[in-house]
């Protein structure tokens, strides 16, 4: 068995793929020219680039992780037949029994919700128990709550272009939609070191985040109904929102994954549920690993940032709130990296800096929308 994973690891990608990679990949080309022909007369070079970007993207990440392939195909699936049965009228979402109770956006999106609830508590249940299967079963109400997100906002994408060609974007705009896009990351990146460093122990405390955010999108959807699509403002119709957006989120999923592994670091260096979780070098490893990745990319969407702002303010830089705080942010876990690096710095003192770096990433995040007014006045509660 040994030899055998050896051999399959030295082999290059392409090697390595089978025929049903192959036809992962041909059904996602397919899909990709059959939304350009149907669209194309939506669509700038910018979008087209997108589009054929991450086809060749979710290919490659499919290969790589064949657990995302199966869940890009389920999206697709289940997103074209909720799509199907619009028949082009919105008002169908309230009135077919599907759309109304299962795959329109908002059923969708509300299915994500209750499904993170149950998976967190049974990942405290398996933890509590010990039980094998009740986390396999906490896994796969995960994969089942992403599902359903994802295909909330591909579907909610399609309705914002049935109230008028003109209003239709994609569901990144507001903190409504960030919080959905949130979740999903942030569950996704906890998905992926699950099945690489087998922890399904830490699935409970990763949750706590993504259902903090539920609860805000329940919040915000009951008592401010902030789930209506509104047409973009100005400064938002740009195709940079397409990139600038998703990478800065794949870095906030990374902090939070690394700031709730760093506080079950804590308890198990206090003997507090330690026989219950991996052993202390896998939560430093998986902390490092994860704050590394939300580093990488959060430098990537402030650097997008900075460039979407010169085409839209005429500067790079304004020392914006919002921009002062990402900012303060990559500071802080560039700091961070340096002393674990550099350093060799190890330890509880690591963990409580991560910890608290989810604070200072939250307030960057939301409190300055709360709280500042700027450029970025336009995400306001």
């Amino acid at each position: 068995m040994n030899t055998n994973m050896l051999d399959y690891q030295s082999k290059s990608l392409l090697q390595r793929l089978n025929w049903q990679d192959w036809l992962y990949a041909i059904i996602l080309v397919a899909g990709s020219i059959f939304a350009y022909t149907k669209y194309a007369k939506y669509m700038d070079i910018y979008e087209t680039g997108f589009l054929f970007g991450a086809m060749v993207l979710f290919s490659y990440l499919g290969w790589q992780w064949k657990s995302l392939g199966k869940l890009v195909l389920g999206v697709g699936l289940v997103s074209l037949f909720s799509i199907s049965l619009y028949h082009g009228d919105q008002a169908r979402a309230t009135q077919v029994f599907l759309l109304k109770f299962l795959i329109s956006s908002q059923s969708a999106i509300m299915w994500m919700n209750v499904l993170f609830v149950l998976a967190m508590t049974t990942y405290w249940f398996a933890l509590y128990k010990r039980s094998v299967f009740a986390g396999s079963v906490a896994t796969a109400l995960t994969w089942s709550a992403a599902l359903m997100g994802f295909v909330g906002l591909m579907v909610r994408w399609y309705e914002s272009y049935l109230i008028a060609p003109d209003v239709g974007h994609i569901p990144i705009s507001n903190l409504y939609e960030v919080f959905i896009l949130f979740c999903l990351i942030t569950a996704l990146l906890y998905l992926h070191y699950e099945q690489r460093f087998n922890t399904k122990q830490l699935g409970g405390f990763v949750l706590l985040v993504v259902n903090a955010a539920v609860g805000f999108i329940l919040w915000y959807t009951f008592d401010r109904h902030a789930n209506n699509i509104q047409p973009l403002v100005p400064a938002l119709q740009s195709y940079w929102m397409k990139i600038h957006v998703p990478a800065n989120f794949v870095g906030y999923g990374s902090f939070s994954l690394a700031a709730m592994v760093a506080s079950a670091y804590l308890l198990a260096s206090k003997n507090v549920l330690v026989s219950r979780l991996p052993a202390l070098d896998v939560l430093d490893d998986l902390m490092y690993k994860a704050i590394a990745v939300g580093f990488a990319f959060f430098t990537i969407a402030t650097i997008l940032g900075a460039m979407w702002a010169a085409e839209a303010w005429g500067g790079y830089w304004s020392w914006d709130p919002k921009e002062t705080w990402a900012l303060i942010v990559w500071l802080n876990y560039a700091a961070w990296l340096h002393l674990r690096m550099v350093k060799g710095l190890r330890g509880p003192v690591l963990a409580w800096w991560a910890l608290i770096g989810l604070i200072v990433t939250t307030f960057a995040f939301l409190g300055v929308n709360m709280f500042l007014s700027g450029l970025h006045s336009y995400g306001t509660l």
